[in-house]
Parts: C-alpha cells; sequence; structure tokens
C-alpha cells in the first residue's frame, strides 16, 4: 500500500519533469532541489544542489534542445525513493555534450531513481540511453 508521502513524492517528480526538465524553471528547481542534493550521474568535481541542476538543466541541455517534452510511463515508490520510467523528447539544435545536432526531434529514453528528504531531491541516479541522439547526429545530412 502507497503512503500519503510517497504519493506526494511521486507527484514532485511529475512536477520535475514539467517546470524543470520542460520548462528549466529556476524557481522550481530551488524548491524542488534540497541544498544538500546528490546528483551520481554529474561528474566527479561538478557542481552539487540546485545549482548543480541549474548549470545542467538550463545552461547545457536547454540550449542544445528546444520544445521539450517529457512522456511518463512508469512510477513506483518505495520507501523514500521514487522510480520513473520516461522519455523526453526535444529538437537537438546544438552541440549536446560533444554531440553534434542533428536540428531534428529526438527521443531520450531513461529511468531515474530518486531518493527525498522532506518532500525534497536528495539523491539522484540515472540510466540515459543516448542512442537515438548519437545515430541522428551521425547520419545527419551535410
Amino acid at each position: 500500500m502507497i503512503t500519503e508521502q510517497q504519493k506526494l513524492n511521486k507527484e514532485v517528480v511529475l512536477r520535475y519533469n514539467k517546470e524543470v526538465l520542460e520548462k528549466g524553471s529556476v524557481d522550481a528547481i530551488h524548491e524542488i532541489i534540497h541544498t544538500d542534493f546528490i546528483d551520481h550521474n554529474l561528474p566527479q568535481g561538478a557542481v552539487q544542489g540546485p545549482q548543480g541542476i541549474i548549470n545542467f538543466v538550463v545552461d547545457v541541455f536547454h540550449q542544445a534542445f528546444k520544445e521539450v517534452t517529457v512522456e511518463t510511463f512508469d512510477q513506483i515508490a518505495e520507501d523514500d525513493k521514487v522510480v520513473t520510467r520516461k522519455t523526453i523528447y526535444g529538437n537537438h539544435i546544438a552541440n549536446f555534450m560533444g554531440i553534434e545536432p542533428s536540428n531534428e526531434k529526438v527521443a531520450i529514453p531513461l529511468i531515474d531513481i530518486i531518493t527525498f528528504k522532506n518532500g525534497q531531491f536528495m539523491e539522484h541516479w540515472s540510466i540515459i540511453n543516448m542512442q537515438e541522439v548519437n545515430s541522428r547526429s551521425l547520419n545527419k545530412k551535410p
């Protein structure tokens, strides 16, 4: 049986998908991300906490992808964790982590694991499939 807090945690993940991943809202980042947040997917030595999310999502991801949408397929809550299977869609318009833009809509399937503390993201792990982004970039016409 899912608890009320687990339901709320799942809603926070959905809010993050809409307000942060789709819209790049810095205000939402500060509300959702705990000050001591650790993103285990960032390179060692990268800035963590809300600023780390701003640095990646707003300053890197949203510069490379426009018209971003997120489709959520599954969410599982257990204890203080929420696991989400989703796909991020966007038009790849600029270099992203060394991948040249295809100027096409791409799909980025992923699975996130989020740990919560007091209703905020505390830790994050992710498995991301960049295959479509890579293949479209490599196969783009000059």
